[in-house]
């Protein structure tokens, strides 16, 4: 059987500074019709800086959205959906802790909630660190940690870090540091 959605209609109903959100009627599989609410996403980069002792340098930040301080690796959206997301990494990287990445890789891309949006987040591990000073938007305030990753996982499973992203990245981080990668 196929699965795919024919979009009959597409309706602009936000544009913002971050998302853009559309309802669109499709075709189902099975002829019948049905709409689709959909947050259009530039996509992001989020970086995984990893020291030689195995420590993570993540951010400490206010989320409006939960009304709560997070603890995340280091992040940000693309400039434009033309962008490279190398490049988004890189300046997010320098951006938010002041750190600059001798070696950087891609290591995965994620569809962070695909039932309604098309985000793309680019994961980059970065290695070979060196201190800069840190630059952030006017908008971000923000604290750098440095946390060892099996302190960030034990983070994770008694909830103090629940941010999906960074959950990914520091347990990509540790297969990383036990050569497991």
């Amino acid at each position: 059987m196929e699965y795919t959605e024919k979009t009959l209609k597409t309706e602009d109903i936000y544009n913002g500074n971050i998302i853009k959100v559309q309802k669109q009627t499709v075709s189902l599989p099975n002829g019948k019709e049905a709409t689709r609410d959909i947050v259009l996403h530039p996509g992001a980069s989020v970086v995984i800086p990893i020291n030689e002792k195995g420590e993570l340098y993540l951010v400490k930040q206010f989320r409006k959205p939960l009304d709560i301080t997070t603890l995340e690796l280091p992040a940000g959206k693309l400039d434009s959906a033309e962008e490279d997301p190398k490049i988004c990494a890189e300046r997010e990287l320098m951006e938010e802790t002041g750190l600059r990445a001798g070696k950087i890789e891609h290591l995965i891309s994620i569809h962070t909630t695909p039932g309604f949006c098309n985000e793309v987040i680019h994961m980059y591990t970065a290695t070979e660190l060196t201190q800069g000073e840190a630059c952030a938007d006017e908008d971000e305030f923000l604290d750098v940690e440095k946390i060892h990753v099996s302190e960030l996982v034990d983070m994770i499973l008694s909830h103090k870090i629940t941010d999906a992203k960074t959950i990914i990245g520091i347990l990509m981080a540790e297969k990383i540091i036990k050569g497991n990668k």
